[in-house]
């Protein structure tokens, strides 16, 4: 379990106590203890409450520490509780009995049972070898260290000892045991000294210390120079008393929490670590101790004791065997790093990506074999050239910059980086390549790809996003944006800048007279006009239908009657330009334009100045038409007559004028109807029909319009349910705004509210989501929709394939269908550019596993076109026009409308020519 760091002032102030202990203890042994009596009690029971509170600390930290470390603190309790055990038995001799501590003793035994329990508590610490040859190393390095420790010994002391001891056995063997426990303690500390577990790291190396400093007491003890000559109290205690302080210390004073995160060393230059070469050299170290302790009896002139001959040789063997060991594991590590190697430069050569070693100057050093599929040049040939040379002018200073700014930041917050920019190919032409860029030895690696393919399928989209589709001007969005930009920019406050909206005259009568593809040649040729006419740096757009919009960026003009001169002057050349006949089908067909002025104002907004140009346009048709009007102020009186009809609107809700009717969704396959759309109508008490546009465009007032919205999703979830009783489980679609989806006055309480009234089952209501105001925040709007469908609600995206929004919903929104636009279903049969956009929007829709919906579908070789591109349901006309409820239901009984075969679609003459497949 995690545990808070020690204060560094608290670990420093125990150090300093302990310390101060430690050597007052020494001071006291040092002078005597100032008389015999507190001599042997410092001696005897001082070192046994030394060792009592070692035992007490490892036994209390034991209970805290992490599971697989408690067993070697719990061992060195038990080792330290030996300790106590034996030095208070001596005490008891001494000082309670006053005599002599009889050879051997209950003392020795517990003495002797002190080194057990600490050399296993050490393997527990130690880092576990992982393999069998691991375990035989580790037993080996020990042997090395213990064997060549035991010669030296024996060598200098343990041999005196055994022959002044040989007249008892007992003795002898007493004498040996203490040095040889040593020998294999201190073996053990060094031979796990460099595998200790990385588990509280200081507590281990503490721990180490003490048990260190204890066996070179033990040691000094067991020479026969000092253990003839040991008395209780003696300066020799002090060392023991320390180390069992340093035991009882290890756990608690040492840093024990997390450390923080250090920031990694610069690079440096690949080498040996020092304590991997010390870990490395002490079989070594310990062979070399063996053969000193041979040359100094053959130095002193001494017969080689039979007990070093035979530890010298088993240690020269294990050094051979541990060799042998050793060899093996390098040939296994040489064959499995070959192995990893080849498997590497496989990968590399294989890899699709193109990957570069760039040196800290900018020189390729390394190209993968991938550059001449990728780049169409061979690998060799860039090896040594410049980066620079590879990339693009107008790139290379925003790649560049990105470098410097990628080098110069820390590594750990920013281990990579990704760069996009144009590499020139074998061909000489520019690619657009992405690459994934890393740090090596202060240089760079390039992860390259190439993506030409979706950067223009990206321009392709957006084109098509901001666009129209017939032609190819720029669409609202785009224009709304252009005129953002006039107005914000550095044209900011130029009263000269004006928008245009100019509306087509007779153009429904020429689409009644001569049919849609007529309608949509004389847009496409009036759009041309219309292009050519406006000055360089203005912009013509295409707003729907037959309305079309100019931005006039002004040119600095202060004057009020110079710059309205200017503008009236280049609109009624627009006028004239538009109005001139148009030659279809070897017909001259006449329109006249209908054109309204609004020029910028300070402060005025976009949505402003185009509603004000949209005010003038309306006045020059109510005013005969084919004419120029300037917006003034004065048309505001027109607001107030739509206020009025607004204000007759709050009132028809309650008066119950308010109509729900519904248009089937029918499966192009089957003829089935899947699903319902439910609209509104208004049968005002004048008896005027108003449709949706209509009613919804007059009315200003958003509380009435969200009542509105909240009687139309009330009204179509309660007739849903009421067919549902009856058998009729069909699917009904309400149309509401993205507006009006995150109003406040339409809370998700009322749409779950309503479904757990009425009993509507799950999937059984579909909310169609309508052309979405760019102010609205699309994160609000995506988590306002989950929580939509996490009550079943299903979502369709309605106008799909019209505007920038529709995409960016289609991309970010939870969306389950698809509604094409009516202004593409109706020019898909007579329009091949109209074709292959809806053909492309309707594959895309596909791949993302979207239900697709064509909305005004009114003839049958727009079924038959829609089916061909994998539109899977349409309505329209072509099936059924609005019903009241009555007449629904005796459609739902039904169940079946006519779907029209694939050889009735007509194919135009120019098809033949352009797409002669389509004849087959």
């Amino acid at each position: 379990m995690a545990r808070e760091s020690v204060p560094a002032g608290t670990g420093l102030l125990t150090q300093l106590l302990l310390a101060l202990v430690c050597a007052g203890y020494a001071v006291g042994a040092a002078l005597g203890w100032g008389s015999r009596e507190l001599a042997l009690i410092m001696g005897d029971f001082g070192l046994s409450a030394g060792a009592l509170i070692a035992a007490v600390s490892c036994f209390l930290y034991a209970r805290i520490s992490p599971p697989r470390a408690r067993p070697a603190w719990l061992l060195f309790a038990l080792s330290s509780a030996m300790a106590c055990a034996g030095n208070a038995v001596w005490g008891w001799y001494e000082i309670v009995l006053d005599r002599e501590v009889p050879g051997p003793s209950v003392a020795d035994l517990f003495f002797l049972c002190f080194a057990p329990p600490a050399i296993i508590g050490l393997l527990v610490l130690a880092k576990r070898p992982v393999t069998r040859a691991g375990w035989v190393c580790l037993g080996l390095d020990a042997w090395l260290i213990g064997g060549s420790l035991l010669t030296l010994s024996w060598s200098l002391a343990l041999a005196h000892t055994t022959r002044v001891q040989g007249e008892s056995v007992a003795p002898a063997a007493l004498a040996l045991a203490y040095p040889l426990l040593d020998i294999v303690l201190v073996s053990m500390v060094f031979a796990l000294h460099f595998r200790r577990s990385a588990t509280n790291r200081s507590a281990v190396n503490t721990a180490i210390g003490a048990l260190a400093l204890t066996v070179v007491c033990d040691a000094l003890f067991t020479s026969p120079l000092l253990r003839e000559s040991y008395r209780s109290g003696q300066l020799l205690d002090a060392g023991w008393f320390a180390g069992s302080l340093l035991l009882a210390y290890a756990p608690w004073g040492a840093r024990r929490g997390a450390e923080p995160a250090r920031q990694p060393a610069a690079p440096r230059h690949p080498g040996r670590p020092a304590a991997g070469s010390l870990a490395a050299l002490t079989p070594y170290l310990a062979a070399a101790v063996c053969t000193l302790g041979i040359l100094y009896n053959v130095v002193e002139g001494r017969t080689v004791d039979r007990v070093v001959v035979l530890t010298g040789c088993t240690v020269v063997l294990a050094l051979v065997v541990r060799q042998g060991i050793m060899l093996q594991d390098n040939v296994a590590l040489t064959h499995e790093l070959a192995q990893k190697e080849n498997h590497f430069r496989s990968l590399v050569q294989g890899s699709s990506d193109v990957i570069m070693i760039a040196a800290p100057g900018g020189t390729l050093h390394y190209v993968s074999p991938a550059a001449s599929g990728v780049y169409g040049r061979e690998a060799e040939d860039l090896v040594g050239s410049p980066l620079s040379s590879l990339i693009h002018p107008d790139d290379l200073g925003r790649v560049l910059h990105e470098v410097r700014r990628f080098l110069a930041a820390p590594s750990p917050d920013e281990p990579t980086t990704r760069i996009e920019c144009r590499f020139r190919s074998g061909a000489g032409d520019w690619l657009n390549v992405e690459s994934t860029v890393n740090r090596h030895q202060g240089g760079l690696i390039f992860n390259s790809r190439d993506v030409t393919d979706r950067v223009r399928l990206q321009a392709q989209l957006q084109h098509s996003a901001e666009h129209d589709p017939l032609t190819d001007l720029p669409n609202r969005a785009l224009f709304t944006e252009r005129v953002r930009q006039a107005l914000t920019g550095r044209r900011a406050g130029d009263p000269g800048t004006a928008v245009l909206f100019i509306d087509l005259d007779g153009f429904k009568a020429v689409n009644d007279r001569l049919g849609h593809q007529a309608g949509d040649q004389l847009l496409i040729q009036a759009a041309h006009r219309l292009e050519e006419s406006v000055r360089s740096g203005d912009t013509a757009a295409r707003l729907g239908g037959d309305e079309f919009a100019a931005l006039i960026l002004g040119e600095g003009i202060r004057d009020q009657a110079d710059r309205e001169s200017q503008v009236v002057e280049i609109a009624d050349r627009l006028r004239l330009t538009l109005s001139q006949p148009y030659r279809i089908d070897g017909n001259d067909v006449r329109v006249a334009a209908s054109i309204g002025v609004a020029f910028a104002e300070k402060g005025i907004t976009p949505s402003d100045l185009m509603r004000n140009a949209d005010l003038a346009m309306y006045r020059a048709k109510a005013g005969g038409k084919d004419r120029v009007e300037l917006y003034v102020p004065q048309m505001q009186a027109e607001v107030v007559r739509r206020t009025e009809l607004a204000a007759r609107l709050r009132s028809a809700l309650h008066e119950g004028e308010f109509a729900l009717l519904h248009q089937p969704v029918v499966s192009l396959t089957t003829g089935r109807i899947e699903s319902v759309t439910a609209q509104a109508r208004w049968r005002s008490a004048q008896g005027i029909l108003f449709t949706p546009a209509e009613f919804l465009r007059v009315s200003a007032d958003s509380d009435r319009t969200a009542e509105l919205g909240r009687w139309l999703l009330e009204e179509a979830v309660q007739q849903a349910a009421e067919r549902d009783r009856l058998g009729h489980r069909v699917p009904v679609s309400v149309r509401l705004s993205a507006r009006r989806l995150l109003d406040r006055s339409l809370p998700m309480g009322t749409v779950e509210a309503l479904l757990s009234r009425h009993g509507l089952p799950s999937g059984a209501l579909i909310v169609e989501l309508a052309d979405s105001d760019p102010r609205i925040s699309f994160d609000e709007l995506e988590q306002r929709l989950v929580s939509l469908r996490r009550l079943g609600v299903r979502i369709a995206l309605d106008g799909f394939g019209t505007g920038h929004a529709a995409l960016t919903a289609l991309r970010r929104l939870p969306v389950d269908i698809v509604k094409l636009d009516r202004c593409l279903v109706e020019g898909v049969v007579e329009s091949a550019r109209l074709h292959k956009i809806t053909n492309g929007l309707l594959r895309i829709a596909g791949d993302l596993g979207l239900q697709t919906v064509a909305d005004g579908v009114d003839a049958p070789e727009q079924v038959i076109a829609l089916r061909a591109m994998g539109c899977t349901h349409g309505q329209g006309m072509a099936f059924s026009g609005l019903l009241d409820e009555y007449r629904l239901r005796r459609a739902l009984v039904r169940d079946d409308f006519p779907v029209p075969a694939g050889l009735a679609l007509p194919v135009p003459h120019r098809w033949r020519v352009e797409h002669p497949q389509w004849t087959k």
